[in-house]
């Protein structure tokens, strides 16, 4: 009895190891009757094995899909994008990949002319952990500016915020060359392209934006192009 428990897999674990979303995800999938298991709507907290036929929006899912949790740090060059689909004549982030890495998420997004740290995994809970504002992960960038940032523009980003739209944005800055072009920016909020945004409510263009560290996570010497496995 106790082997054939150890066999099984909760239904929630199994999807959101298989898909890569995050539990929570998978018992939403689960209860909106998207998935079957052996031709019956799936139920919460229900448990599999490998004989069971696990069906979620009409696709079979092998049982063998749910393998280990695999979690990756890539350093993206500049001119590469983070989507699946090649866009225009921009190479993706997965053309940097091996096959059995391919399937793998994203953690969060750099744009094309945006270079540095990606997390990629397919642990949708680890995925939520580090992307959700209720979890406060540190970013840190190294961001260059097209001319001197004026110090009362860089009190008004630092310590009041500037209003870009979709809320005001406060970014930590620490000046890295006397010129005042280069800055150590850190934040905590992942607001799209959220940085350049910025810089530009105060008329500054970004021309280089590089990751260096996320949450725990550091680029540290990694090749641009390169990625290793993490624990």
């Amino acid at each position: 009895m106790d082997n054939q428990h150890s066999q099984q897999l909760r239904l929630n674990k199994f999807l959101a190891q298989a898909i890569g979303i995050s539990r929570r995800e998978a018992d939403d999938i689960i209860a909106s009757g998207k998935v079957l298991v052996d031709n019956q709507p799936a139920e919460l907290g229900q448990r599999i094995d490998k004989s069971s036929k696990v069906c979620y929006n009409g696709k079979i899912i092998p049982f063998e899909e749910a393998g280990k949790f695999l979690y990756v740090a890539l350093n993206k060059p500049v001119g590469y994008v983070c989507s699946r689909k090649q866009q225009g004549d921009a190479p993706t982030i997965y053309d940097l990949l091996p096959e059995d890495l391919r399937s793998l998420k994203t953690v969060g997004r750099l744009d094309k002319n945006s270079s540095g740290l990606i997390l990629l995994t397919n642990d949708g809970d680890f995925a939520f952990s580090m992307t959700h504002p209720k979890f406060y992960k540190t970013k840190i960038y190294e961001v260059e500016l097209d001319r001197a940032l004026e110090p009362l523009h860089q009190q008004m980003i630092a310590d009041f915020g500037i209003e870009i739209g979709d809320g005001v944005s406060k970014l930590g800055l620490v000046k890295l060359n006397d010129e005042r072009t280069k800055f150590e920016v850190t934040m905590s909020e992942g607001r799209n392209r959220q940085i350049r945004r910025t810089f530009a409510a105060v008329g500054y263009d970004v021309v280089k934006l590089h990751r260096k560290q996320f949450g725990k996570y550091v680029l540290n010497d990694l090749e641009p192009g390169k990625y290793l496995f993490l624990k």
